[in-house]
């Protein structure tokens, strides 16, 4: 046998040989992990906490998955958020407002009325924005995995109708522990009270406050219709959920663990997000069902409205940070065709 044919015998041998070895399995450790939300379970927000741990346990064989609690029993945003970031918790779905002090990207979506449409939303918090913003989040020791939805904010009170903006003269409104929410209320002649979101129903019912404002699926799974008369809708500011693990977890991941975690995440949002939606109309119309009167403000009403607030914007570059407000506003630009 020539040295020609050997060689090329034990070519297809080596060949045959290599061919037969299965490409390497992903690697997955026994994990759950504990998820914190303010919100009750019957939230959608659960919706992405419960299709992001079927993904888990799916792709890892049974091995991964999250346990999700509710109703702030881990602490209140905040708090959770803090906890997240010591590693005692492994992941938070918290609202912006909780992470606007560590990271001041955050808190340009707290300013009123940043969003016209949900095309914009979802652009936005899948897009370059959402790139620019996560690459911060591992200096506060966390790990960005998406961003879900609370939705568009509207305003409830137990006094009176909302029909022109100088109805919400001299009204407590219970907001968010966050100075551009309480610079909002401010200029529309509301007296904003902090509070935790913890003490909201409770502080409704006493008459503390006359109201609040929350989207409509959290209005409605909070059961405020029990102890609120009036729904106003001014979708007047947008409530992104980030979604948060801890860097310390997720540093003890391994390559394939965090791509599963991460793809996850993502993949939940759009179960998430469509469940906030489908429930929005429907929220209205249960809110209604329960006896609360819906209103909205007429164009020209709606225009004074956002005369008031515009000075939110100016007065919060400090808190926000140009560069912030310029990245967020350069990618809307670019979808207004401007």
């Amino acid at each position: 046998m020539s040295k020609s044919i050997i060689k090329a015998s034990v070519f297809a041998l080596l060949t045959t040989a290599m061919l037969a070895v299965p490409a390497q399995a992903a690697e997955y450790g026994s994990h759950t992990f504990k998820v914190s939300n303010g919100a009750s379970e019957d939230h959608p927000v659960s919706a992405g906490i419960n299709a992001m741990s079927a993904c888990l346990e799916d792709g890892s064989g049974g091995k991964m998955k999250l346990r999700g609690f509710y109703n702030g029993q881990l602490g209140d945003d905040a708090e959770a958020t803090q906890s997240v970031r010591s590693g005692s918790i492994e992941m938070v779905v918290t609202g912006a407002a909780a992470i606007g002090g560590i990271e001041p990207a955050m808190s340009v979506f707290e300013l009123p009325f940043m969003f016209a449409s949900d095309k914009e939303v979802d652009a936005i918090m899948t897009g370059p924005y959402y790139d620019y913003v996560a690459a911060k989040m591992p200096a506060h020791g966390l790990v960005m995995l998406s961003i879900w939805e609370n939705g568009f904010r509207n305003a409830t009170n137990a006094k009176r109708p909302i029909n022109a903006v100088s109805d919400f003269e001299g009204l407590n409104f219970r907001v968010m522990q966050n100075p551009i929410f309480l610079d909002t209320f401010r200029r529309l002649g509301a007296n904003p009270v902090p509070m935790a979101f913890g003490e909201v129903f409770t502080a409704l019912e006493t008459g503390a406050v006359d109201g609040q404002e929350n989207p409509l699926p959290l209005i409605q799974a909070s059961k405020f219709y029990e102890v609120q008369k009036y729904l106003t809708l001014t979708r007047h500011a947008y409530s992104p959920t980030p979604v948060l693990m801890s860097k310390a977890v997720w540093d003890g991941l391994n390559a394939d663990e965090q791509a599963l975690v991460q793809d996850c995440a993502a993949s939940a949002r759009d179960a998430q997000v469509a469940k906030s939606r489908s429930v929005t109309t429907e929220a209205q119309v249960e809110l209604q069902n329960e006896g609360m009167e819906v209103s909205e403000l007429s164009p020209e009403e709606m225009d004074k409205l956002r005369a008031l607030v515009a000075p939110v914007y100016d007065a919060s570059m400090e808190t926000v940070g140009k560069d912030n407000f310029d990245a967020l506003m350069t990618e809307l630009d670019k979808l207004r065709g401007k």
